[in-house]
């Protein structure tokens, strides 16, 4: 089996016992035995537990990077497609954690190493706000005065309604039809729209 397939190998059987058992209760040991690879291959990728989940996240997060790029190529007006990056983000979060039982725990409680895991997945995605922007900008649709410090906005933004959309405590009583709009309505303003959306 090549590195890379030995790697991923490892990665799967920690995220379903990380899933299953809570990352506290999960061992090398058990990582290691469950996945058949042994504790000295296991120790060859990673020193220890916290980098193993560092990589499940990594993972997970990797497949929601692939997502947002299908989101930035698609034949959209920049602010619908602003929105859409948006929701498909929410969307992805929430799913990624409440698929992964136990690991939800984690995912809330040891910030830090979350963060940290998730840095590259960060970076990605304000890149994809900055392509949207400037596409927007150069098509005379958005009219914004620094385009860096408004992605950063919008990303960090969305970030912190993470948790309130995993748990549908954002816009309590709307349908997501209904949120959406608002939201459309909310970026076109903040993005000083001027040319009529195709969907609007």
């Amino acid at each position: 089996m090549s590195i890379t397939k030995t790697r991923q190998k490892l990665i799967e059987v920690a995220r379903e016992l990380f899933a299953r058992k809570g990352i506290d209760a999960t061992t090398m040991n058990d990582i290691a035995t469950a996945s058949q690879k042994g504790r000295r291959t296991l120790y060859t990728y990673f020193r220890n537990k916290e980098e193993v989940f560092a990589a499940v996240i990594e993972d997970e997060l990797e497949h929601l990077s692939d997502e947002m790029d299908k989101v930035v190529n698609l034949p959209l007006p920049p602010d619908i497609k602003i929105v859409k990056l948006i929701y498909t983000h929410l969307s992805l979060i929430k799913d990624v954690v409440k698929r992964n039982g136990s690991l939800r725990a984690e995912f809330f409680s040891d910030i830090n190493l979350v963060e940290k895991a998730r840095r590259k997945f960060d970076l990605e995605e304000i890149s994809a706000l900055r392509s949207i922007l400037r596409e927007g900008m150069e098509k005379g649709v958005f009219h914004i005065d620094h385009l860096k410090l408004t992605a950063d906005v919008i990303h960090y933004a969305v970030k912190g309604i993470e948790i309130p959309f995993m748990f549908d405590r954002l816009g309590e009583g709307l349908s997501m039809e209904d949120s959406v709009e608002v939201v459309e309505r909310l970026i076109q303003r903040s993005l000083g729209v001027t040319l009529p959306s195709e969907n609007s």
